[in-house]
């Protein structure tokens, strides 16, 4: 049976060679997929719902939306879709180079078009597998042989 858990998080976002970050907290909603896989659902915020003090986040933050997290020890795949057509997706799996692809989808389908990066996932830790409460993944983002930075990503759980 399908059960989900709906829990206070916060979600921070950093460059760590560069002069982005976002931080927020909200709700989301937790769902166990299988013995050490889960889903969780929240709202993205905008940047004008976001505090005034707060940069930019991943790119196309300023959007708001919908946030998909596919988590487990191995792997975790992070999805935005957010409003006015726009959304990203990230793959990071320690020490493999994932994909990260960002769209913007127009009302004609002929219209679409995304963009391709690379990421290198230096490290991903996630804390109480039976049900997660901390996850930090440390990795590298790259188009072609040109770094665009390193990040850091923070998800706490909060029980």
């Amino acid at each position: 049976m399908l059960s989900r858990h709906r829990r206070p998080i916060s979600l921070s976002w950093t460059a760590t060679n560069l002069p982005l970050q976002a931080d927020f907290d909200t709700l989301a909603t937790l769902y166990p997929k299988d013995r050490d896989r889960f889903h969780l659902f929240l709202r993205y915020p905008s940047l004008t719902d976001a505090a005034a003090n707060v940069m930019p986040g991943p790119p196309l933050a300023t959007m708001g939306g919908l946030l998909w997290l596919e988590i487990s020890p191995h792997r975790v795949i992070m999805t935005l879709q957010g409003r006015n057509y726009q959304g990203y997706r990230h793959f990071w799996e320690r020490g493999v180079y994932g994909r990260s692809r960002y769209w913007v989808q127009s009302h004609d389908v002929r219209g679409s078009s995304a963009l391709c990066l690379r990421n290198f996932t230096r490290s991903l830790q996630l804390q109480n597998v039976v049900q997660p409460r901390y996850l930090r993944l440390e990795y590298e983002l790259w188009s072609d042989k040109i770094s665009l930075g390193n990040y850091l990503l923070e998800l706490d759980i909060h029980q």
